[in-house]
């Protein structure tokens, strides 16, 4: 799939508008067929919903941001490029744009993610460095997310291979500050993954997002030391979710930071000792799954016929969504029941009124009123 420029300067004003997030970014190009036809549909859709039209990004805030870029020394990898990871291309809510600095080709190549807590144990330390430098000599690239302890300890090791950085923050946003000559390292020996536009500060919400492009990008995740509240169980959640290997390393009962992998071992990921088993595993899905492709949406709006006005849901139907939801997540399936309307119709007035900031988009298929 060959995007034009213009449809990725569209792209990425898409991503960049207010209210449009990867999953409505995703439902609106299956809906209107491009970018381009979005973003000249943003204003309708918020007239509809009744709200203010959002704030679109413009062509010349776009190329100064792609300028920007540039002069840092970075890229932009766009949804539809060749380059973007075909893995990362596979999950719901994959990033729409990626930017990235050193060799963007290490997004190309088997991945294994190693995550775990900022607080290892010099054991847990050694043991992936170990565990990194044998899956690299053994043609896998490890990604992280350059946090202190584990995270640290596997970009150190997988230097001489190659490895990959994702950054909560922009890519000129080095965070912890301690590891800024590892970070020019791995900028020299790997690359360095952002989906934030630079100068984007990384604060607490923005972690989450990084560890599903972790996981995302990856065949596998391997757990080292963990607690049970930490972001490290939730790149495991999300490797799950979306349908990746998930291992663990178990380890001393009465150690906190065992408690994450043993609990990830005890409701079915795969325990680990040595890198083999985690080859075995990876080599298995290989055979079985075929290499995820990008979804094109070019022919989407001429087959559908989305633009007929007889197709948009009454503004009655709107009402009775918003009459049904409440500042309580609701699943969709009760939300459907609940309207009486068709799933396609829910569907259209969920987005309509996403962007224009009446409603939010939760984890597991829920949705809420914004107040």
């Amino acid at each position: 799939m060959t995007l034009t420029e213009g449809e990725r300067i569209a792209r990425l004003r898409l991503i960049r508008s207010q209210s449009v997030g990867p999953i409505s970014f995703y439902k609106l190009l299956s809906r209107f067929g491009s970018a381009v036809t979005a973003l000249d549909e943003l204003p309708n859709l918020a007239a509809k919903a009744g709200r203010k039209t959002p704030k679109i990004m413009t062509v010349h805030e776009a190329s100064n941001e792609l300028d920007q870029l540039d002069q840092f020394g970075g890229t932009m990898i766009v949804y539809g490029d060749d380059a973007y990871p075909k893995w990362l291309s596979n999950i719901a809510d994959a990033p729409p744009v990626l930017n990235v600095i050193g060799n963007v080709s290490c997004l190309a190549q088997s991945c294994i993610g190693i995550v775990g807590a900022r607080n290892a144990s010099a054991n847990a330390k050694r043991y992936t460095m170990a565990l990194a430098s044998e899956l690299g000599q053994k043609g896998q690239v490890i990604i992280s997310g350059m946090a202190r302890g584990i995270d640290t300890a596997a970009h150190e090791a997988s230097l001489d291979r190659g490895t990959i950085a994702v950054l909560a923050g922009g890519l000129d946003e080095i965070y912890p500050t301690e590891n800024t000559n590892l970070y020019h390292k791995i900028v020299e020996r790997g690359c360095v993954v952002s989906e934030m536009s630079l100068g984007t500060k990384p604060t607490a919400h923005h972690f989450p997002r990084r560890n599903r492009i972790v996981s995302g990008v990856s065949k596998g995740v391997i757990v080292v030391e963990a607690s049970m509240r930490s972001g490290s169980l939730i790149t495991a959640r999300l490797a799950g979710e979306q349908g990746r290997e998930v291992f663990a390393v178990p380890g001393f009962p009465g150690d906190p930071r065992a408690a994450g992998p043993n609990y990830l071992i005890q409701n079915g990921a795969k325990l680990i000792q040595s890198a083999d088993d985690v080859l075995e595993e990876i080599m298995a899905m290989d055979a079985k799954i075929i290499q995820p492709e990008q979804q094109s949406f070019d022919h989407i709006a001429e087959e559908c016929d989305v633009y007929e006005e007889s197709k948009q849901p009454s503004e009655n139907t709107y009402e009775i969504v918003m009459q049904n939801l409440s500042m309580t997540p609701l699943d969709m399936d009760v939300l459907i029941r609940s309207c009486d309307i068709s799933a396609q119709d829910l569907q259209i007035c969920l987005l309509d009124l996403e962007l224009a900031g009446a409603i939010e988009r939760h984890a597991g298929n829920r949705v809420s009123k914004v107040v």
